[in-house]
């Protein structure tokens, strides 16, 4: 697949190899423009009928005995999935449950005891509003500095950047995959060397990537990852994160928040804890189940697609996006507020323009759905699979149309 530059969203859609996966998607056939599948996927038509049978036949039907019989291993089994398909991870180092937040503090928790003598956690000023906040409040639960990283907005952490931040007081660095603003694609091997080459941890956030941007964990040498479910891997809404640690950590790392599902015999109801062999200790309470359904069906999708062709899809999407937006947007004063090399882009266009607060509340009464960031930011968010080319075409023709509206 490759940019056609002068070639419309339908003639791409009619050359796309990927169109047709399109349709398995619950609405994708309605006229509704859906710029936000970075923040909540659509479901899977077959997703519907798979909760009706998990209520009728092993929740109605096995009642309690479905944690004997599968329900206890799904967090490690759907983990492993997860690891094989979208995180370039090795079985039995990833486990699901909990939310982005919970597991975000057990792994930087974690991480900073595992280096005592270390005073500074290094995270950059742009990252997630939930990791920063966590980051604070460990660091002020633990006597720590926060080392803060300055980053252009429309870009992310370099290597330099990164280099100039951490030291021998560095316990812990906290980076993102891909800039949640931006959609920047951080260089994840040579960020977390050089983390390690200062003696730190890195834990990564993976919530805009995994699903729309090859993932390599093991290769990388990452110690720790965690993401989430209900973007590019359709979880559907609350549906619950996942977290990874490193085999070579499992055994060292003590997670903060000791719950009855992560100690090692859950059932005996024993007086004391005691950590659960492998990444099962990083569990807490007990997992949702229902939430778990559906992240298996868009896994299954994706390993049938094979991540190479969702990150070439993804590619001349948002390249598509970044091609029509300047078109119709220039005259504008519209401006990308993205990088502008797909190689350095994640699955989201972000376009900025001092109207687009009131150009995002207008075009949701119009069901075009983008979202809005500060200062100024339309994000385009373009899951591979569901998204098409004409979508993305009608949607930015509907903003330059509400930007006309709004500017006279």
């Amino acid at each position: 697949m490759s940019a056609e530059v002068g070639v419309g969203g339908a003639g791409r859609d009619a050359r796309d190899p990927l169109a047709g996966y399109r349709d398995r998607f619950v609405g994708a056939e309605s006229s509704l423009v859906y710029f936000d599948g970075n923040s909540l996927g659509r479901p899977l038509k077959v997703t519907g009928p798979r909760l009706a049978r998990f209520v009728d036949e092993e929740w109605g039907g096995r009642l309690i005995r479905g944690w004997d019989e599968r329900w206890f291993d799904l967090p490690r089994t759907i983990g492993d999935d997860l690891g094989r398909v979208v995180l370039g991870a090795g079985p039995g180092q990833t486990a699901v449950g909990d939310s982005t937040t919970v597991l975000l503090y057990k792994l930087m928790r974690a991480a900073v005891a595992a280096r005592p003598g270390r005073t500074e956690i290094a995270i950059d000023r742009d990252n997630f509003p939930t990791d920063r906040y966590v980051a604070a409040g460990i660091a002020d639960e633990c006597g720590l500095t926060l080392r803060w990283i300055d980053v252009d907005r429309a870009a992310g952490v370099t290597p330099d950047l990164l280099a100039a931040a951490v030291g021998e007081q560095t316990a812990l660095v906290v980076l993102s995959h891909v800039a949640y603003r931006s959609a920047w694609l951080a260089d994840v091997p040579e960020l977390t060397r050089i983390a390690h080459d200062a003696g730190a941890l890195v834990l990564w956030d993976e919530c805009h990537s995994a699903g729309s941007v090859p993932v390599a964990l093991d290769d990388a040498g990452v110690d720790l990852a965690v993401g989430c479910t209900y973007k590019y891997l359709n979880g559907g809404p609350g549906s619950p994160a996942y977290c990874y640690v490193a085999r070579r950590h499992l055994d060292t790392l003590t997670q903060p928040i000791q719950g009855w599902m992560g100690a090692v015999d859950p059932f005996l109801m024993g007086p004391t804890y005691a950590p659960a062999e492998g990444i099962r200790r990083f569990l807490s309470g007990t997992p949702p189940i229902v939430g778990m359904l559906a992240v298996q069906d868009m896994l299954d999708l994706v390993e049938e697609v094979g991540m190479p062709a969702v990150r070439a899809k993804s590619v001349e999407l948002t390249s598509y996006a970044v091609e029509v937006a300047e078109s119709l947007l220039g005259d504008h004063g519209g401006v990308l507020a993205s990088p502008r090399d797909p190689a350095q882009r994640g699955g989201h266009v972000t376009l900025d323009h001092p109207l687009m607060r009131e150009v995002t509340a207008a075009l949701w009464q119009q069901d075009v759905i983008p979202d809005y960031r500060d200062p100024g930011g339309l994000r385009i968010g373009l899951s591979p699979l569901s998204t098409s080319f004409a979508e993305v075409e009608r949607g930015l023709e509907m903003v330059r149309a509400t930007l006309d509206g709004l500017s006279t």
